[in-house]
């Protein structure tokens, strides 16, 4: 489930690492957070952290007796709080290990929407669809979100509830606001929002399963986010994210309603860019009406009609000039608002095309030899910053400066300037180095 502690800027950047975007673990979102947990403490790939590895037991219980005053000044109950840590002695070894070991993950955009959505997912998908029918069309009903878009939004966060997680919520918490020194503001947080579903009894202490990194149910809420979207859409007096799939498929569309879902719009459409086709119109910012992209041969890649859209759209290109092509629409935003990542969007975005019997992208996908690993990445930068171009930071994470960066020279090398760095780019910085 998406975090709320980082900065735009942070999180444009943050969108790039090869960590983050490889978010194709059995709950994405789950694994997104430690993506989070990762970038915000670990410099990734390289074993360092800001967390308290050692952290001994006796002092872990200090700090949970530290905890625990405050919690009771915020409303917990001493009652709701001690049964609540009856089990939890000591940081969990499973956790500070998944923080400290993060791998560098190097996957392309087209593997990693093509491991979410499986031929078996999008079955399963088309049974979900149809066995909750009635519910989905209630569901959809209230808050207007697409009911294929909601079970492929399940499909890809817990594979239709089959992987929510069996990490303790309160263990996994506790573990990163006691050890996880540089955001134990925000993991604190989480904790005494996830105390808070149990004094409101939501959910029992033994039943409250997740990630390690604390996403819950089967939409894979945060504690924080839980308060915030979490309804009883069954109304049997509680919002049970966990063993409700009306309250949980309730409360993910209540937060795409929320967030600015346009009922009745697609999330976008793939498309065939024409040749010598100006790629500064791929900037993210760039949004346009559909009538101009048309006037700009913009076509959709299938040879079937323009769907109806209303709103600006802006390209998309996942894997840049070399990959398939799509125009986005405002929702697609909103489905990165539930997990900012393009290629979490576009998984779940494809995967409800197939569930409504859509065919795969026309286009095909990039090898993934073509992928750059981090220490190809800083070379690619330090290179470019060689040339005179600003790149920021020489850190292997390809931001927007990095990406400006790769355009300009592209440009001058008579490449198309879609700012993507690949191996090509790599191998012509290094002929232009050495000349």
């Amino acid at each position: 489930m998406r975090q709320i502690w980082f900065t735009r800027g942070y999180l444009a950047r943050l969108s790039q690492i090869p960590t983050w975007q490889a978010c194709a673990r059995s709950a994405h979102s789950v694994f997104c957070a430690a993506a989070l947990v990762a970038v915000a403490g670990v410099v990734v790939g390289a074993g360092r952290t800001s967390a308290n590895t050692q952290m001994t037991a006796a002092a872990f219980q200090a700090w949970v007796q530290d905890f625990r005053r405050d919690a009771l000044t915020k409303g917990i109950s001493p009652q709701t709080f001690d049964a609540a840590f009856a089990k939890v002695k000591a940081p969990a070894k499973s956790v500070v290990k998944s923080v400290s070991t993060q791998p560098e993950v190097v996957r392309t955009s087209g593997d990693y929407v093509s491991s979410l959505v499986s031929d078996g997912r999008v079955q399963l998908g088309r049974e979900k669809l149809e066995g909750h029918r009635a519910l989905l069309s209630s569901v959809e009903s209230a808050f207007g979100v697409d009911a294929r878009v909601v079970v492929a939004l399940w499909g890809v966060e817990t594979y239709y509830g089959r992987l929510s997680g069996k990490h303790s919520i309160i263990q996994s918490l506790a573990t990163l606001a006691a050890t996880h020194r540089r955001r134990a503001k925000y993991w604190r947080a989480e904790l005494l929002a996830a105390l808070k579903i149990i004094e409101g009894r939501h959910v029992t202490a033994e039943n409250f399963k997740g990630s390690w990194a604390g996403a819950m149910g089967h939409i894979q809420f945060m504690p924080t986010t839980y308060h915030s979207h979490a309804v009883d859409f069954d109304r049997d007096g509680r919002r049970d994210i966990w063993d409700s799939k009306a309250d949980a498929l309730a409360s993910a569309s209540k937060f795409l309603k929320a967030k600015g879902w346009v009922p009745g719009e697609p999330w976008g459409f793939e498309v065939r860019l024409p040749e010598n086709f100006d790629f500064d119109r791929a900037g993210p910012d760039v949004k346009l009406p559909l009538i101009t992209w048309q006037k700009k041969a913009v076509v959709p890649a299938k040879g079937i009609g323009w769907p109806e859209v209303n709103g600006r759209l802006r390209l998309l290109l996942p894997e840049g000039a070399s990959g398939p092509a799509f125009l986005v629409t405002q929702n697609f935003s909103v489905l990165m608002r539930y997990n900012p990542s393009t290629r979490y969007a576009l998984a779940v975005a494809h995967l409800s095309d197939r569930i409504a019997g859509a065919p795969d992208f026309a286009q095909a996908w990039p090898s993934a030899k073509n992928a750059l690993r981090r220490g190809e990445r800083k070379e690619l930068q330090r290179l470019l910053s060689a040339k005179g171009h600003n790149i920021g930071p020489v850190d292997g994470i390809i931001g927007a400066t990095t990406r400006e960066a790769i355009r300009a020279f592209q440009k001058v090398s008579g490449l198309p300037a879609d700012g993507h760095p690949s191996q090509q780019l790599l191998s012509r910085l290094r002929t232009a180095s050495n000349n």
